[in-house]
């Protein structure tokens, strides 16, 4: 078994980070398997050295330990650039100009109301659009019914609570709640989406443990994964942490930051306990 915990160097890491990446490296020892850290810093100005140096100072403390170096994120740019030109060699891209709020009134519309892994699906505006036609500006989106009509439906093994067991989701329940996502922004050669299929697919992950607010996501992540032809590994949703409101946590919660935690008197033990770990 092979785990990872991706974090992004933009805040200190919280309670929510601190359960994650503990799941992930529990799973991993129990099955005498290997913990990964990657670190996901492609968001230009928010990614800063002194938040990247916490996150390995407080996983450290935590007891965590993981091979180096670790991979990151924005020394990839070619495997994605990569990844990005195989889908539109096999016309699943196109150029799309919207703004958000073009968007949005695109989606006024009353039958418009599912929503995907990035919100309501995109409503099509630029689809059929030529990749020859790509400005500078443009980002690149992904015509999911194209890319159905290539894998069929599609199916992934979940263990997460409340939902474990295989997961399947027909083509057209694909184009209804996924829609044409981004697969490279305008402002970055590459999305989530896209670069976390290829970073799990070098580094062997063979069990993704993340939160359950990325559920959604993970039908379009496996569908990536059938069209670049790489490996589907098993997924653990974990349940999120929230606050006493109900409210998951954020970077900007300072108060729940391990190392306020840590600060304050706290052990890895009373921490885990705190998780229910």
């Amino acid at each position: 078994m092979i785990t990872r915990f991706a974090p992004s160097p933009t805040g200190l890491l919280h309670l929510g980070h601190a359960f994650s990446a503990l799941t992930a490296w529990d799973m991993a020892r129990a099955e005498g398997g290997v913990f990964l850290l990657r670190i996901e810093d492609i968001d230009g100005p928010r990614c800063r050295p002194e938040f990247e140096h916490a996150i390995d100072d407080d996983l450290h403390w935590l007891g965590l330990d993981w091979p180096v170096p670790v991979m990151r994120q924005s020394e990839r740019l070619p495997a994605y650039g990569d990844a990005l030109a195989r889908l539109a060699e096999m016309g699943l891209t196109y150029p799309c100009s919207c703004t958000r709020a073009d968007i949005r009134a695109a989606l006024a519309a009353p039958q418009e109301g599912a929503s995907g892994p990035d919100g309501p699906p995109y409503p099509g505006t630029c689809r059929g659009r030529a990749m020859a036609s790509h400005r500078p500006g443009d980002a690149i989106r992904l015509d999911i019914a194209r890319a159905v009509a290539v894998t069929g439906p599609v199916r992934f093994e979940e263990s997460g609570p409340g939902r474990a067991g295989r997961q399947a989701y027909r083509p057209d329940e694909m184009v209804a709640n996924i829609g044409d996502v981004v697969l490279a922004r305008k402002d970055i050669a590459t999305s989530y989406h896209l670069s976390v299929v290829v970073d799990d697919a070098a580094q062997g992950i063979t069990q993704v443990v993340r939160g359950e607010d990325l559920f959604a996501a993970t039908p379009l992540h496996v569908l990536l994964q059938r069209l670049l032809e790489m490996p589907t590994p098993r997924y653990h949703h974990h349940r999120l942490i929230r606050d006493e409101t109900g409210k998951r946590l954020a970077k900007r919660d300072d108060a729940r930051a391990i190392r306020a935690y840590r600060e304050a008197g706290a052990t890895v033990a009373s921490l885990r306990a705190m998780l229910g770990l």
